[in-house]
């Protein structure tokens, strides 16, 4: 097992973590190479009923999938590492964007030439990947986000809906980007763009930084209509009007702190 002890690029809290290698994965092949460039990188905490779904779809398609367990009580881990992955650990839960600018900067740190970052719990689709990605591969773009609001949000709530649409108007006054979608996990990113990027809000508030420094670091950008699929459970553990509120004072507060 290899063992990384703060020695990959990010946030100076992060604390120690395991890294297991795809060829350790218990009782599983890496599969043939290919889309060898493009690096998927999953946050998962608590995910250890949905993941394995979303990792076999990944595996099938690409060869390099970074999966960062976020401090998971269940057996996120366990069921991690019984597919072709790099699995890292945060041995304690340290919120969405840390797991995700650990599992950026590992892969950069491989020589990953795109990214992608794909949420855990089965509401995206793999196979929309390509499109995602196409204007970043292609140069067209530094950066490429998923619009569920140009593509199609199934089952989502009239409340959920409310929530997101305030949540693109503050992004609007805020950081002056015109999008139609914030919290969306589904990004597709050039390794010179990710290499721009430093993710320090470690919780939710990190999805409207990631489009502040965007702004800020003038990184071209276009929307892709995408699909995100909502269920009971994915409704269960999202993100309330509460959690929306302090979504906003994170990002207020970390813009005058840097």
């Amino acid at each position: 097992m290899l063992v990384l002890r703060g020695n990959v690029p990010g946030p100076s809290r992060l604390p120690a973590m395991n890294a297991i290698a795809p060829s350790e994965a218990l009782g599983a092949s890496r599969p043939a190479a290919r889309n060898d460039d493009v690096w998927v990188v999953v946050a998962a905490y608590n995910e250890g009923a949905r993941l394995g779904r979303t990792l076999e779809s990944l595996c099938r398609r690409y060869a390099n999938v970074v999966v960062v367990d976020d401090g998971s009580q269940d057996d996120t881990g366990a069921v991690a590492a019984r597919h072709p992955v790099w699995v890292l650990r945060h041995l304690v839960n340290l919120g969405q964007g840390a797991a995700l600018q650990t599992g950026l900067a590992f892969a950069l740190q491989r020589g990953a030439s795109y990214l992608v970052t794909f949420d855990a719990d089965g509401q995206h689709d793999p196979d929309e990947i390509p499109a995602l990605a196409a204007p970043v591969l292609a140069g067209a773009a530094d950066v490429a986000l998923g619009s569920r609001f140009l593509g199609r949000a199934e089952n989502i709530t009239l409340t959920r809906k409310l929530v997101l649409k305030g949540g693109v108007i503050f992004t609007r006054l805020f950081s002056g980007i015109k999008v139609t979608d914030t919290h969306n996990g589904f990004r597709a990113f050039s390794r010179e763009a990710a290499l721009k990027l430093r993710i320090t809000q470690n919780r939710m508030a990190h999805a409207s930084e990631i489009l502040d420094q965007i702004q800020t670091q003038g990184l071209r950008f276009v929307e892709v209509p995408v699909t995100i699929r909502y269920s009971a459970e994915t409704m269960a553990k999202g993100q309330s009007s509460w959690n929306a509120v302090k979504i906003v004072a994170q990002l207020v507060l970390g813009r005058f702190v840097r």
